[in-house]
C-alpha cells in the first residue's frame, strides 16, 4: 500500500480513537489481545507492536517446568491475581521461557516476595478484575485492587512503556525481581547483575538456564520521577559470588549489586502524578540496552507512545480490508494481529545481536529477528508474510542465514529465540520457509548462500539421524524416535530444496533432493494403509496401533491418523497410494468422521481441537481438509472447512482450540476466512475452499489489489457453485500466487447445496 494512502487511512483512525468510535479503517480498533489468553490458546494480553522486540504482558504465575503448560505466556485468563508485568513472552507457544525484567507498583508496605495466590496480602502480587482490564492492539491497562495501582502498559520496538497511578497519600514504590522466569524452576537464574547509575538509570542482566541454555537478557530502566532511595537485595542464601552478605543483604552501597536471586526496590515518596517508566531489553549489553533507550524511548509522553504503537498496529492490519460483521471482524483482525507477531526483532540499534553461537554479530542492512518456531510457522505464518510483507521477509530470510553462518553446526535454526537454539521439534523447516519466499519472488538475499544453506541443514548427519536417512532412505526407529514423521517430513522439505534449485538452475542439487523427495514412499505401508516407521534392517515395527500418538511412538505429536495424509509435496501420488480417488476421500472422511475420546491424547498436551482424529490444536492436521481438492471432492472441503471455523474459533479468551504456535493457528483461519490455503509451500499454489467473509480487499506490494467477493453470503449458502478469476471461470479449485499479486478479483458464486456431479467434476479436474 502506497505510503499516502497508509497516512490517509491512519488519520482517519486517529480520529476514530480520539471519539472513542472505530471505522473499518481503523483495524487496530477490531483486534481483541484476549482471545487465545484462556483455555489452551497461550497467547499474552499485553503491549507489543508488530515483530517488535518488547512484549510487555501482566502475569498470573510462574509455574515451573512440569506444570505451567498452561501458563506458557504467563498469563491465564482464568487467574485472579496478577505477579507483576515482565517485558519478553512468546505468542501460543507450546513450551516456554521469558517473562524476562518483572515489575510491580507497590503502594505503601513494600513486600519481597509473590506470595500464595490464595492468600491475598501474603506478597507482591495483587488481585484484579477483568472489569477493570483495558487490552488492545498496543495497549494494556488494569487496577491492582489490593494496592489501588492504576497500570497501563504500552511499546515501541524495543522500548516498553509503564504508566502508574498510584493513590493518593501513599508512598509509591517500584519492586524489580530478577529472580522469575515462565516455566520456573530451582537454578534457571544462573547469574545477575543490578544497578542504580549516577543518572538515576537502573541496568543489568541476567543468564539463564532455560529452554535456550545460557541467554543473556539486559535491560536498561528510567523513571519520570527521582527516587527518593533506594534498595538491592541479594535473596539466595546459597549465592557462591564474591560480595555476597547473606539472605536478604542489603548492598552497602546502595548502587550495585550481584548474584543469583536479586531484586531492586525503587521508592518515590508520595507523588502528585503519575509515574512513568520506560524499559529497553538487549541481548547483547547493558550498554546496548541504554543505547537501546536512548535512541527508541525519547521523552515522557506515555499517550504518544500508545498512538505511535497504535499507529503501528494500523498501519500492519491496513493489508487486508474486510467485509464482516462485527465479532468476524474481531476474529479476523486479532487472528492477523496473532500472525504479526512473530518472529520478534533480536537487534540493537547499532545492529549487534547475540547468534547461536552466544558470540556478538552484527547486522550489516538488515535487520535480525528471532523467535522462530518453524515446524509451525513454515506451513501458513510465513507464506502469509510472503503474500502480505514480502518486505520482511527478506529480512526475515537474511536473519535465518545470519543465524546459520554463526551457528557451530552450519546449518539453519530449528527453533530459535534470542537467537539462541533449543533444537525444539523436528524437520528442517527454515528451508521451506527460504524456497517459499524465494519461488514467490521474494528477493534481497543471497540465493546461492541460501542454497548452500539449505543443503547445509539437510546434510548434516548427527542432526535427527539425517545420516541413516541419507544412507537407507528413512529413519530408523530403532536407532531415532518418532521415525516416521522424521522420515515424512525430511522428504518434504527435501522437495522444497528441489524446487528452489530448478528455479536457480542447479540440477545436480534438483536431482539429488528431487529423489529424497521420494523417500516418503518409505513409511508407506500399503498392507495396514498407514505410514509407519522402519526398523534398521527394512522391517515395519511391530506391533502396530494406527492411534497410538506422541514420544515413543512412530510419530511426532500426532498419529497414524494424522500423519498419513503428510505428503504435501506429491498428493496425487499419497491418492495413487491410497487406491485412488473415492478410496482417498473415503479415507479421509474417516479421520473426520471417528468417534474418539478427547482422553486418548491427554498424555500429548498439544493434540487439541478434535473432529474425529481430525486435531485442529496441532499442526500436522492442519492441511486435511483441502487434502479434498485434490481428489475431485471440493465440496467436502468446503463442509469440512465450516466444521473446522465454527468449532475450532471464538471471539473469547478461550476461543482458540489449541496453542497458537507464534501465529500458526491464527494464520490458518486468516487464510480460510479469504478462500484459499497453501498446502505445499514452496510452490506457487493454492488450494481453495470459501470464504468466510463477505469481501476481502488484499493491499499488495506495488499497489496492487486483489480482491475476494462472496454472494449470495449467508448461513443458507455455504457451498460454492462456481469461481471466476477476473471474470473467467476456475476450471481447478486452485489458485497460482501470481494471480493473487498481479491484482485482480476473485468470486465465489454460492449455493445452498453442493453442485452437481457435473461441475465438481469440472472444479476437480
Amino acid at each position: 500500500m502506497s505510503k499516502l494512502l497508509r497516512n490517509v487511512r491512519f488519520l482517519i483512525s486517529l480520529m476514530a480513537l480520539a471519539g472513542g468510535i472505530a471505522t473499518a479503517a481503523d483495524h487496530a480498533a477490531d483486534v481483541d489481545p484476549r482471545i487465545g489468553t484462556g483455555g489452551d490458546g497461550h497467547t499474552f494480553p499485553g503491549a507489543t507492536v508488530p515483530f517488535g522486540m518488547i512484549q510487555l504482558s501482566p502475569d498470573t504465575a510462574m509455574p515451573d517446568f512440569k506444570h505451567g503448560y498452561k501458563w506458557a505466556a504467563g498469563y491465564q485468563y482464568g487467574d485472579s491475581s496478577i505477579l507483576g508485568f515482565s517485558h519478553t513472552h512468546f505468542s501460543g507457544s507450546g513450551h516456554s521461557d521469558l517473562g524476562d525484567v518483572l515489575v510491580m507498583p507497590l503502594a505503601g508496605a513494600v513486600k519481597l516476595d509473590p506470595g500464595d495466590a490464595a492468600v491475598p496480602g501474603s506478597g507482591y502480587r495483587s488481585r484484579f478484575s477483568h472489569a477493570s482490564e483495558v487490552v488492545q492492539a498496543g495497549y494494556y491497562a488494569v487496577t491492582l485492587a489490593d494496592s489501588g495501582v492504576r497500570a497501563e502498559l504500552t511499546a515501541g520496538r524495543r522500548i516498553g512503556w509503564h504508566r502508574y497511578t498510584f493513590p493518593a497519600g501513599q508512598p509509591a514504590h517500584l519492586l524489580l525481581d530478577l529472580r522469575p522466569s515462565i516455566y520456573d524452576y530451582p537454578g534457571k537464574v544462573l547469574w545477575s547483575n543490578l544497578r542504580v547509575r549516577t543518572d538515576g538509570s537502573v541496568t543489568g542482566c541476567r543468564l539463564t538456564n532455560g529452554w535456550a541454555p545460557g541467554r543473556t537478557l539486559c535491560f536498561a530502566m528510567r523513571f519520570s520521577q527521582p527516587m527518593t532511595s533506594r534498595t538491592l537485595y541479594d535473596r539466595d542464601t546459597d549465592a557462591p559470588y564474591k560480595g555476597f552478605k547473606g539472605p536478604g543483604h542489603q548492598s552497602e552501597d546502595h548502587d550495585a549489586q550481584d548474584g543469583r536471586a536479586l531484586e531492586g526496590v525503587f521508592d518515590f515518596g508520595t507523588l502528585s502524578k503519575p509515574l512513568v517508566v520506560k524499559v529497553a531489553i538487549s541481548t547483547v549489553s547493558e550498554a546496548g540496552a541504554l543505547a537501546n533507550l536512548d535512541a527508541d524511548g525519547a521523552g515522557w509522553d506515555f499517550d504518544a507512545r500508545r498512538q505511535q504503537a497504535h499507529r503501528a498496529w494500523s498501519d500492519a492490519l491496513a493489508d487486508v480490508d474486510v467485509d464482516a460483521p462485527a465479532v468476524a471482524r474481531t476474529q479476523f483482525y486479532t487472528a492477523l494481529y496473532h500472525a504479526l507477531l512473530s518472529p520478534t526483532l533480536s537487534m540493537d540499534v547499532n545492529g549487534q545481536y547475540r547468534g547461536p553461537d552466544h558470540q556478538v554479530h552484527t547486522a550489516k542492512g538488515f535487520d535480525f529477528y528471532s523467535t522462530w518456531s518453524l515446524w509451525d510457522v513454515y506451513r501458513a505464518q510465513q507464506p502469509l508474510m510472503v503474500l502480505l510483507h514480502p518486505d520482511k521477509s527478506t529480512d526475515f530470510v537474511r536473519s535465518l542465514l545470519a543465524a546459520r553462518a554463526a551457528s557451530p553446526f552450519g546449518i539453519l535454526p530449528v527453533w530459535a529465540y534470542g537467537g539462541l537454539e533449543t533444537w525444539c521439534m523436528i524437520g528442517y523447516h527454515a528451508v521451506p520457509v527460504i524456497a517459499d519466499a524465494y519461488l514467490k519472488g521474494v528477493r534481497g538475499f543471497d540465493a546461492n548462500e541460501a542454497l548452500q544453506a539449505m543443503v547445509a541443514s539437510a546434510s548434516y548427519g548427527p542432526y535427527g539421524d539425517l545420516a541413516d536417512y541419507m544412507k537407507l532412505g528413512y529413519v530408523p526407529i530403532d536407532r531415532e524416535p518418532e521415525g516416521a514423521s522424521k522420515t515424512l517430513e525430511y522428504a518434504y522439505d527435501d522437495w522444497t530444496i528441489a524446487q528452489m534449485a530448478t528455479a536457480m538452475g542447479k540440477r545436480d542439487v534438483a536431482a539429488t533432493f528431487g529423489k529424497r523427495a521420494g523417500n516418503w514412499r518409505n513409511a508407506w505401508d500399503a498392507k495396514t494403509g498407514y505410514m509407519r516407521a522402519r526398523l534398521a534392517n527394512g522391517a515395519f515395527r511391530e506391533p502396530f496401533d494406527p492411534a497410538v500418538a506422541g514420544y515413543g511412538s512412530d510419530y511426532t505429536e500426532g498419529n497414524a491418523f494424522q500423519y498419513s495424509w503428510y505428503v504435501p509435496q506429491d498428493v496425487p501420488g499419497l491418492i495413487e497410494a491410497m487406491g485412488g480417488k473415492k478410496q482417498f476421500v473415503d479415507k479421509l472422511d474417516g479421520v473426520f468422521d471417528a468417534k474418539v475420546d478427547p482422553a486418548h491424547f491427554k498424555h500429548v498436551e498439544d493434540i487439541t481441537g478434535l473432529i474425529g482424529w481430525y486435531a485442529h490444536g496441532n499442526e500436522p492436521s492442519h492441511h486435511l481438509a483441502y487434502l479434498y481438492d485434490y481428489a475431485g471432492a471440493p465440496e467436502k472441503t468446503q463442509q469440512r472447512l465450516k466444521q473446522i471455523m465454527d468449532s475450532q474459533y471464538a471471539a473469547r479468551p478461550d476461543g482458540l482450540a489449541g496453542n497458537d504456535d507464534l501465529g500458526q493457528m491464527s494464520a490458518w483461519y486468516v487464510f480460510t476466512a479469504l478462500g484459499f490455503y497453501p498446502v505445499t509451500p514452496a510452490s506457487d499454489v493454492y488450494a481453495i475452499g470459501r470464504p468466510f467473509v463477505a469481501k476481502a480487499v488484499l493491499h499488495l506490494a506495488g499497489d496492487k489489489t486483489f480482491t475476494i467477493t462472496a454472494a449470495p453470503f449467508d448461513a443458507l449458502h455455504p457451498y460454492v457453485g462456481e469461481i471466476t478469476l477476473n471474470g473467467q471461470p476456475l476450471t481447478t479449485p486452485f489458485l497460482h500466487h501470481r494471480d493473487l499479486i498481479d491484482g485482480g478479483e476473485l468470486h465465489f458464486r454460492m449455493i445452498a447445496a453442493p453442485a452437481g456431479a457435473a461441475t465438481q467434476a469440472s472444479l476437480a479436474r
